[in-house]
């Protein structure tokens, strides 16, 4: 809430997967980790879109009536150039938008590689670029 969301569902939950059921037009997924695509495809409306930007390590499966019941599409992106990124940094500056990271230490990155996998990271992780070579 305070990033300032209106709502909070824990997507843990079933029950919120059919309370939230046909209720967006549009999903940006940028989790890295393997997820039920289905059940967050079954939380948009007719023809909405999910665009997954987050590479999971293991292919994604995905039964393809999650999209052809509800005219749903998915669909990928990469990250974006420098002038998308520029765009959003712009925005960020501009309405006070700062990301939450972990820092950790460049002897800790396979740690946090491991953690990504079993997705239990919070945040972004940066890399103190001091510690590298240290």
């Amino acid at each position: 809430m305070r990033f300032g969301a209106k709502d909070y569902y824990a997507t843990s939950e079933r029950n919120t997967f059919t309370e939230l059921a046909a209720r967006f037009n549009f999903i940006l997924n940028t989790v890295s980790a393997n997820i039920d695509l289905g059940a967050y495809l079954s939380l948009l409306r007719p023809n909405g879109v999910m665009v997954t930007v987050g590479v999971p390590s293991k292919p994604d499966m995905i039964h393809a009536f999650a999209l052809i019941g509800g005219r749903r599409s998915l669909a990928g992106s990469p990250i974006g150039g420098i002038a998308q990124t520029q765009e959003m940094l712009d925005f960020c500056g501009e309405h006070g938008v700062a990301p939450q990271i972990e820092l950790i230490g460049a002897d800790d990155v396979n740690d946090a590689y491991g953690r990504v996998e079993r997705s239990e990271v919070r945040y972004r992780f940066v890399i103190d670029v001091s510690t590298i070579g240290a």
